[in-house]
Parts: C-alpha cells; sequence; structure tokens
C-alpha cells in the first residue's frame, strides 16, 4: 500500500481527536438511561463513515438500537468485503477503580504501551478496533486505493447478545452479500508477536433468583430455623464444580471438541510466561480445570462463573436480617460444536434440581450464541497473514480466544461467508474492566494493517 505510514503520520493526531470524541460519549446499551447516547453514537459512526468516502451511508431501525450501514460499491465483478463492529460498550462500574472517568478519556504511557495508551471505556472494546477501519477506509478512497467493494454494519447491541442484529441479518441477507467478513474485537498476542484469532468460545448466560420466607426475617428470632436464600444459593453455585474444577452439570461435556495432542502442541508454541501472567495480576497461584494448562483453560475449555452475586443487607454498618431472596448472574464460556441454547436448558434443569425444597428457584436465561472455528487454508485468512508480514515484519500466529462474539456463527449460517478475526488489542488492555485502554501504536498500527488485507484479498481472489 503506497504511502499508507505517511498519511498515518500526517493525519495522526486528527486521527486521535475523533477517536476521543466518539470515546466521550456513553453508548452503554445495557442501561436504558443512556439511550439517547447510545443514539448519539449510532449518528456519529454514520457521519465518520460517509467522511471516510462511502457513498451510501444510513441508519437503519431495528427493534431495538439501530445498525450502522455503509457502502462503497467500486465495481460488481470485484470481491466485497464486508466489515463488523460495535458502538455500544460495557457498562464502566465499578467507578471507584478507575484512575481516570470512564468517558473522559486520556492518553498516557503504561509499561507495555510506552508510545501511549487512551484510557477510557469502550477504547478497546470497540469504539478504538472498529474505528480503525473506518480510518482505514478514508486512507484508501482518499488515495484512490481501494481494491474492492467495501460494506460496514455495525451496531449498537453486541455486549447484550446482538438479538436486533440477528433479526436484521435475517432480513438484510441481500444488501449484506460478501465474499468475506472482517471484524476487529479481538487481541494478539503481543506487539512484537502478532496473531489472528481463530476461534471463539460460545456463550450462555443467565440470572438466577432464590426466594425463602416471603419477606426479610430478624435473624437472631429466625435464623438456623428458616433457609437463608444467600447461603443456599452460595452452596448451589459451590457445587456446580467439583475438587478438578469441571462443571457438574450432567451432560455439559458431552460435544465438547477435544482437541488432538498435535494441535495442542501447536498452541503450546505461542509465547508464554506463566510468572508473568501471574505478576500482572498480582495473584500466588493460577486456578482451573485439572489436566490442562492456562492458556488451553481460558480458549478451548468451557467455564462457567458466576459474574455478580447480590442480596440482603450491603450498606454501611450492620443489620441482622436473612434476606428474602437471593441473586446472580451466571455466564458459560462454552467449545466449538456445544449449543448454547441446549446448554441453557441443561443449567436450568440442573439448578432447579439441587435446590432444597425450602426455596423456590427461577433461572431467567439472558441471551447466548454459538462458538466458531475459522479454518487456516481459507482466502481470507492467508489474505491477513499477509497483511500483517507486511506491516509486523512476521508471520502471524493462529490464537484461539476465549472471548465470545455470538454473532460470528449467525454470519456463517445466514450469509454463507466465513469471517477474519483481526485484532489489535491486547489481554492487559482491561476491556470490561476498570481502566480499559488501547495503544496509541496498536490504533495507528490496525489503520496500517487493514488496507493490505483488502489488497491481497482482492489479489487471491481473482
Amino acid at each position: 500500500m503506497k504511502d499508507v505510514k505517511s498519511y498515518i503520520e500526517k493525519h495522526k493526531d486528527r486521527f486521535l481527536n475523533e477517536l476521543v470524541e466518539l470515546l466521550k460519549i456513553p453508548s452503554i446499551s445495557a442501561d436504558s438511561n443512556y439511550k439517547n447516547d447510545v443514539l448519539a453514537t449510532a449518528e456519529a459512526v454514520r457521519e465518520r463513515l460517509q467522511e471516510a468516502g462511502c457513498d451510501k451511508v444510513e441508519i437503519c431501525e431495528t427493534p431495538g438500537y439501530p445498525v450502522v450501514f455503509g457502502e462503497k460499491i467500486i465495481d460488481s465483478s470485484l470481491p466485497t468485503v464486508l466489515v463488523y463492529g460495535h458502538y455500544d460498550v460495557q457498562p464502566p462500574d465499578p467507578l471507584d477503580l478507575w484512575h481516570s472517568p470512564p468517558f473522559e478519556p486520556i492518553i498516557t504511557a503504561t509499561d507495555k504501551h510506552p508510545d501511549g495508551a487512551i484510557f477510557a471505556r469502550g477504547a478497546c472494546d470497540d469504539k478504538g478496533q472498529m474505528y480503525m477501519h473506518v480510518k482505514a477506509m478514508e486512507f484508501m478512497t482518499q488515495t484512490n486505493q481501494l481494491p474492492c467493494n467495501v460494506k460496514f454494519m455495525i451496531e449498537g447491541e453486541e455486549e447484550i447478545g446482538s438479538e436486533s442484529l440477528s433479526w436484521f441479518v435475517e432480513n438484510n441477507r441481500e444488501k449484506l452479500a460478501n465474499d468475506v467478513i472482517l471484524i476487529s474485537d479481538t487481541g494478539m498476542i503481543a506487539n512484537d508477536v502478532p496473531s489472528i484469532t481463530t476461534g471463539l468460545r460460545g456463550l450462555s448466560y443467565v440470572e438466577v433468583e432464590v426466594t425463602g420466607p416471603n419477606r426479610d426475617l430478624h435473624s437472631g428470632l429466625y435464623g438456623g430455623a428458616v433457609a437463608n436464600p444467600i447461603n443456599i444459593l452460595t452452596q448451589m453455585i459451590a457445587s456446580l464444580h467439583d475438587e478438578n474444577n469441571h462443571i457438574t452439570i450432567p451432560g455439559f461435556y458431552d460435544k465438547v471438541e477435544e482437541l488432538s495432542s498435535e494441535e495442542r502442541a501447536e498452541m503450546a508454541k505461542a509465547p508464554f510466561s506463566l510468572d508473568q501472567y501471574k505478576s500482572a495480576l498480582d495473584i500466588d497461584e493460577v486456578y482451573g480445570e485439572m489436566g490442562f494448562t492456562t492458556n488451553e483453560r481460558n480458549s478451548i475449555r468451557p467455564t462457567l462463573d458466576v459474574n455478580g452475586i447480590w442480596g440482603g443487607y450491603t450498606g454501611e454498618g450492620a443489620k441482622t436480617v436473612i434476606a428474602s431472596k437471593a441473586y446472580a448472574k451466571i455466564s458459560m464460556r462454552l467449545v466449538p460444536n456445544q449449543d448454547w441454547e441446549e446448554i441453557t436448558e441443561l443449567f436450568k434443569n440442573h439448578f432447579e434440581k439441587i435446590a432444597p425444597k425450602s426455596v423456590k428457584v427461577v433461572v431467567k436465561p439472558h441471551h447466548g450464541g454459538q462458538g466458531y472455528v475459522t479454518p487456516i487454508d481459507s482466502i481470507g485468512y492467508q489474505a491477513a497473514s499477509k497483511a500483517y508480514q507486511a506491516t509486523f515484519g512476521q508471520t502471524p500466529i493462529p490464537q484461539r480466544s476465549g472471548g465470545s462474539i455470538p454473532i460470528v456463527a449467525l454470519f456463517e449460517k445466514e450469509l454463507q461467508s466465513k469471517t477474519i478475526l483481526m485484532g489489535f488489542g491486547l489481554d492487559s488492555d482491561a476491556i470490561h474492566s476498570p481502566n480499559e485502554h488501547f495503544g496509541v501504536w496498536n490504533y495507528l498500527k490496525g489503520i496500517e494493517t487493514i488496507p493490505y488485507f483488502y489488497k491481497y484479498f482482492s489479489e487471491l481472489s481473482r
């Protein structure tokens, strides 16, 4: 790609300022109080796509938050790349753990990002990575180097399960027709060790409610005589793993894909320091399923984790009470072949079955999605690999991710096209956590690398 580095250098400050303005908008899809901010972000994305050179840009209504669609069709005989991203973000809680306000972006250096990192909610997941594609598009249109057709589909509900996007995709197959889907909502091993994500875990997310007595009770008058829903809930949750940290739900592992020793050996070639991993998290020891390494536990094995638990009195001081109700939010990360709806049903049946008669249990499914594996012999993967070689000077390592993008499996089913996951974030970027950030170097490197994907995908498709 001619002059891509000089173009980025010339416009670097503007690229950063534009992203900072986008990050200032609190587009929290999970909280209806931020509805207007989510809609304002959709409008901002529409404007930026138009400025980047798309000939047609529209905000498409859905049953929920809108999808921003843009396209530039230069020749119908050329291949078409569909770029997917999302403009919504996770809630920033707990706010007291942020070093700076989550929607007042600052740029400061870190150990992993000596050139500076942008600290803000959504910096890496996914506004920063989505916006790399917008600026890469600008470069290609401004320098007349766009080698193929491009479509953009940027949604506002990824962090709450992409329910409306499912509806949008199913109702707009022709509009979204493409030869490959390109996503940057993942990461890479390190700035000097590029990698391409080749697998995503699926997800099942549920909320449970345990009810005991019909009102809160005095713990002196009733303690020991009436079931305490919080005690019961914690016991039930503890029983979901055995002494080897295997999940105890009957049938949970029936369809789990078992990787061969050869595949596990290939995975083990990725550079990884257990000592550095523990040091970065300030833990003395790792924890997980017996018989698997840390990198296997967080990528090729299914998991079950409590994401939130509450009930009773949590204010300042003491209140001696037995709560009437206790709650928990639980997520299960799934591997290929595990169907999220089937797993949700297995969880529901098991959790209700193990509840003692002294309480009532309700399991409320929230959302989920299937796992995904992308083949490394496809034209799309080869184009991505060549793109990284062009800008990093080395061949990227294929790597399975522990994260989930529930919509990816639906793309393949409805649009019959493969997805390529070119992420530029790092594991240390604290996505979904306080102090989320995205390296300035990574942001600009993504803008530099993405145009090469278009170049090589177009050449390999001939």
